[in-house]
């Protein structure tokens, strides 16, 4: 039949097929998503917890306790003004930070010339695209981005990881919380395409960060732990963090 559509030959294919089942405007996963981040982030005084410069509150704990070890090589996804790729450069990382958001960017940028930071390099664009980023990290840190990602682009994620994150290499995050006090919705899995939107983002329960995450050696799963306004760190009960390291 005339302009009968068989073009799904990869998994690629698949995966923009599933994009595509989401309503206009609700992308915030690929470079098609990139002009609503800007709009988010056009506004520098809105009072949005984590445009604050302070670093995550658990990744700070990491470092302390030596569950990272300072230096190394390390990947910030979704970096936003790069409080936390700002941060691991200070602590002796090579950074590479990257965003969908030319906004965010921007803004890391002009914080890290305020610091005379020279450790991180800030890129445009989308991660999980084939040539965004590319080599092998001993860290790989998002504070935030997974939790946006729809069902399907976990698979994207895993490879990502697969692909970059080096033997023995560690992978932490932070996402919403689900229960009590928590953020992002609780929803089934497929009724994220039955409406085409992801209500603001996911939440996950620690067992399945655990489960999603399972060819990762667990380190630590545990509430965000609160701050206070004048904390050097930043800290919401209502995510998740966690901690994975890759088996050698």
């Amino acid at each position: 039949m005339a302009g009968t559509d068989r073009g799904i030959r990869t998994v690629e294919d698949v995966m923009a097929l599933l994009d595509g089942l989401f309503a206009p405007g609700a992308d915030r996963w690929t470079e098609g998503g990139a002009d609503w981040w800007d709009g988010f982030y056009a506004d520098r005084d809105r009072p949005v917890p984590f445009f604050v410069p302070k670093p995550d509150e658990n990744l700070v704990s990491y470092l302390d306790r030596g569950l990272l070890t300072a230096g190394g090589r390390a990947l910030d996804l979704g970096c936003g003004p790069g409080r936390n790729s700002l941060h691991l450069a200070a602590r002796g990382y090579r950074v590479d930070a990257v965003d969908l958001s030319a906004t965010a960017i921007r803004w890391a940028e002009e914080r890290a010339g305020e610091r005379g930071e020279e450790g991180v390099r800030f890129r445009c664009g989308d991660a999980f695209a084939p040539g965004t980023v590319e080599g092998s990290y001993d860290l790989v840190y998002d504070s935030g981005c997974f939790h946006h990602l729809p069902p399907h682009r976990r698979v994207t994620y895993l490879a990502l990881l697969d692909r970059v994150l080096a033997p023995g290499g560690a992978f932490a995050l932070t996402a919403f919380a689900a229960g009590e006090g928590g953020m992002g919705s609780e929803r089934p899995d497929a009724d994220f395409y039955r409406e085409g939107a992801l209500e603001g983002g996911l939440a996950y329960t620690d067992t399945s960060l655990r489960a999603i995450f399972a060819e990762y050696e667990p380190v630590e799963l545990r509430r965000m732990s609160p701050q206070p306004p004048d904390s050097p760190h930043f800290g919401e009960g209502f995510l998740w963090t966690a901690l994975f390291r890759r088996r050698p």
